[in-house]
């Protein structure tokens, strides 16, 4: 037994979701410490993001996949202090970012040891911990699934958000001409110092300025959080052969009428993902490709995650109310003290 190991204590602090509903049901609560099965790490947690499916998690909107766990926090930061049988890639002591499947919001949290990456050089446990659920996220659909190349166009919608700033950071890592939306002057001007062409959503109509600054062509593939709200301008902004990748439904998940003729003529794809549901084998995959393609650039300082604000775990319900009250502009993260 390690040093570590030795001197885990045999509980710790976790928020839970005591019911469906809002913020003020994330309660923090003594529970009993995890223990690390088959390919598992355990971390000490420094940092936890906050992301939109926590949310809607605890409105009772995005249940768990079976045989996760039920608490609420899908990324973190933080020390390797255990490790399961065949556990491999890290050893005790190292200092890791992950995509988790629950349990993030906590002192401790287990992980398969290949949803952990290495803690970039350079960054705070709160910028580290902003890191996994949006990188993986938008790597595995723009990336992977949406095969956005350098030279391409793309208009990512709801552009200040974690997801908005990091799909616009790695479009400019790897040259693709970006477009967003984005509610205000504020957010407009954020874009803008992100590299991205800026569309004021309440005052223009995306999909025609969009169109007037591609001469008509549309652009190569969308990000949507929107859905059913946006959906047929989405398929009137895409050029030939583009790609509507679907991730969110805050504007609706049902779209009452599909122009099947555009998508027809046009030779056009949509997809549609979550991150959570995946196996643990795809998420293995895509973190290695970060490992190959992204994380060179966080190591050398670009790409690096925009925090608008921090909490100390116990007040994970204030966080919350920042999150749904949409005013953030990059990751809203937890700071976790033992």
């Amino acid at each position: 037994m390690s040093i570590l190991e030795a001197t885990l204590p045999d509980s710790m602090q976790e928020i839970t979701i005591t019911a469906p509903g809002a913020p003020e049901v994330l309660q923090l609560r003594t529970v009993p410490l995890p223990r690390p099965i088959e390919g598992e790490l355990l971390i000490r947690v420094e940092a936890a993001g906050i992301n939109r499916p926590d949310v809607l998690q605890r409105q009772g909107k995005y249940p768990p996949p079976p045989g996760a766990n039920p608490a609420p926090g899908l990324e973190i930061a933080g020390e390797v202090v255990g490790a399961g049988p065949g556990a491999q890639g890290f050893v005790l002591g190292d200092k890791v970012c992950a995509l988790v499947n629950g349990g993030g919001y906590a002192q401790y949290c287990t992980v398969p040891a290949t949803q952990a990456l290495p803690w970039p050089t350079g960054l705070s446990a709160v910028q580290a911990a902003a890191l996994p659920e949006t990188f993986f996220t938008v790597w595995a659909n723009v990336f992977m699934m949406g095969r956005v190349k350098a030279g391409d166009a793309l208009l990512v919608h709801g552009g200040t958000s974690g997801i908005g700033t990091t799909a616009l950071m790695l479009a400019r890592e790897f040259g693709v001409r970006a477009f967003a939306t984005a509610g205000s002057a504020e957010k407009c001007e954020a874009v803008r110092q992100l590299g991205a062409e800026p569309i004021n959503h309440r005052e223009q109509d995306f999909s025609r300025e969009v169109l007037t600054a591609t001469g008509g062509r549309g652009v190569d593939a969308i990000l949507d959080i929107m859905g059913a709200a946006y959906f047929q301008r989405n398929i009137a902004t895409l050029a030939m052969d583009g790609r509507l990748l679907v991730i969110g439904f805050l504007g609706g998940a049902r779209a009452e009428q599909l122009d099947l003729a555009a998508v027809a003529s046009r030779r056009l794809t949509i997809t549609g993902s979550t991150m959570r549901g995946r196996t643990r084998d795809e998420k293995a995959v895509i973190a290695r490709e970060l490992q190959s393609m992204v994380w060179p650039a966080l190591n050398a300082g670009r790409c690096l995650p925009l925090i608008h604000a921090t909490f100390p775990l116990e007040q994970a319900a204030e966080a919350h109310r920042l999150m749904e009250g949409g005013d953030h502009i990059g990751k809203i993260v937890l700071e976790v003290a033992h």
